[in-house]
């Protein structure tokens, strides 16, 4: 089985689509400001963004990523302007 895609149903897709396009993902389709429609730089998923008027405060989406070197992949995304409510941390 392969993950093929997610959508993601928001009021704001100009502003989800720049920040996934900052995390390295590709415009694929490009109807803005209705639909778009990312491919991960890895693997075959895609990111779809769709725009409601009708965005549930309560319907969460959490979305994971791994990256090869995290710190200078936050590096990389604080010099693009995306802000981090805390630094990376070492787990284990």
């Amino acid at each position: 089985m392969n993950f093929n895609q997610v959508t993601i149903y928001s009021d704001k897709p100009l502003e989800i689509v720049e920040f996934y396009r900052k995390l390295g993902l590709r415009l694929i389709v490009d109807s803005l400001p209705r639909y778009a429609r990312l491919e991960f730089p890895d693997g075959d998923a895609t990111l779809s963004v769709h725009i409601s008027d009708e965005v549930l405060p309560g319907s969460n989406i959490l979305l994971y990523f791994e990256c090869e070197d995290l710190d200078a992949t936050v590096e990389r995304l604080k010099e693009s302007g995306v802000q981090f409510e805390s630094e990376p941390i070492d787990q284990t």
